[in-house]
């Protein structure tokens, strides 16, 4: 049953957003509320049919998720990945229009995914999946309708190849039916960091108004992809010392900190962190449980649960992944005071940059990278206060501010439309 799964993603989204409108009387007086936003509008599942370089047809099963449009199209990423499956979508999609609302920008929630290792296929089978899935999908996307993103697994060369699709198929140039695009095909400057930059604008953010100070802490991470290497950049530049990171081979922890540009050089080389000499080998999850001050987890939902909760010793978690802790494990460590700064503000900066995407796409005029961070950090830590402001009125979590300060956006917009 989905009810006994604690980690079904879908169900401990429902919880999360449950929990803040028993909060808010905006959601909790009428119930009706909380069951028009809990669910997606419509989840669609296709079959895509892959010629493989040996000229066999393989069939890959694909979802897009389209949770709630109220403030403005369906936006989100698409995942290359064995795991994803029809209630992790589902998540997701709710997660980005909580995500888009708390960070004030007009669009609504989506996510999309295919049942596939990319790892197993060639450049031309990933190009001919790429295609495949935008053809059984463009008649429910586009840029009125539905914007999708990379997201994990997928990269600015995928969303270039869905959207050269999607306009051959459309009959017109559509660059803003797809965002994360390359700089050749209506990219953004600023795109690749901006979930990084956003969530190191976020720390800095909760942490002034928390009074505490950001210079040398002692940093946990989670995930050595684009996000979670990019972040340690940026926070090493801060004065940061990075004591923990890991990637899906295993972990590493030197209490003295960590070399960042060897763990760079190390990815690009397409090798894993444990190559790395100077540090303490540790599975994968292992880095979660060392000794730091922040512990950000960059990589999957469900990685701090009930199991491990009680060893965690960060006292500040920052969410850069989606989902990356169970709502059960999410009560402990409120009970214990960890801070947790949620995904749905934290990872915000990606889907900003997104939506900026879109606007230079309609324009038709490109903003240089400079003036995209400006807004990036304006609108982002703008919205941290925010967050942090209403988790003082309502003695809440900031992830329990964060759903209500958006709940009340998207609240208002579905009124205004004459939804409820």
């Amino acid at each position: 049953m989905l009810e006994q799964n604690i980690n079904d993603a879908f169900l401990n989204a429902r919880k999360q957003m449950r929990k803040a409108c028993d909060l808010y009387d905006g959601c909790r007086l009428d119930t009706n509320k909380y069951e028009l936003i809990s669910h997606p509008r419509r989840i669609i599942e296709v079959n895509i049919p892959v010629r493989m370089d040996n000229g066999s047809i393989r069939t890959f099963i694909g979802f897009r998720s389209q949770h709630n449009d109220a403030r403005g199209p369906f936006k989100g990423g698409i995942r290359f990945h064995q795991d994803v499956n029809k209630s992790e979508v589902k998540a997701l999609s709710m997660w980005m229009s909580i995500k888009c609302a708390v960070i004030d920008i007009p669009l609504g929630g989506g996510k999309g995914g295919v049942i596939v290792n990319p790892k197993e296929l060639s450049d031309g089978e990933l190009e001919r999946l790429s295609r495949g899935y935008v053809r059984e999908l463009y008649k429910y996307i586009g840029p009125e309708t539905d914007v999708p993103a990379p997201d994990v697994n997928t990269n600015p060369k995928v969303m270039g190849w869905m959207m050269d699709e999607y306009s051959m198929l459309v009959g017109k140039y559509s660059p803003g039916s797809f965002t994360g695009k390359p700089l050749s095909s209506g990219g953004s400057a600023g795109r690749g960091e901006a979930t990084a930059q956003g969530g190191v604008y976020v720390l800095q953010k909760i942490l002034e108004l928390k009074d505490i100070e950001l210079k040398g802490k002692k940093v946990a991470i989670q995930g050595a992809g684009n996000a979670g290497l990019t972040m340690a950049k940026l926070l090493v530049d801060l004065g940061v010392h990075i004591v923990g990171i890991s990637d899906s081979r295993g972990g590493i922890y030197n209490e003295n900190g960590i070399n960042i540009e060897k763990i760079s050089e190390l990815k690009a080389a397409r090798k894993s962190v444990i190559e790395y000499d100077d540090a303490e080998k540790l599975a994968e999850k292992g880095v979660l449980e060392v000794k730091c001050d922040i512990l950000i987890p960059a990589a999957l939902e469900n990685q701090i649960t009930g199991d491990n909760v009680l060893n965690i010793q960060a006292k500040i978690i920052l969410e850069l992944a989606n989902g990356p802790i169970t709502p059960e494990a999410d009560e402990i460590l409120h009970k214990n005071f960890t801070i947790v700064i949620p995904d749905i503000l934290a990872n915000a900066g990606g889907v900003m940059v997104s939506y900026f995407e879109q606007v230079q796409n309609n324009m038709n005029f490109y903003w240089e990278e400079e003036e995209i961070d400006q807004k990036l950090h304006k609108k982002i830590s703008g919205a941290a206060e925010k967050v942090f402001h209403t988790s003082l009125e309502y003695s809440s979590t900031l992830r329990s501010a964060a759903y209500i300060v958006a709940m009340t956006r998207i609240f208002d917009a579905m009124r205004d439309r004459g939804e409820i």
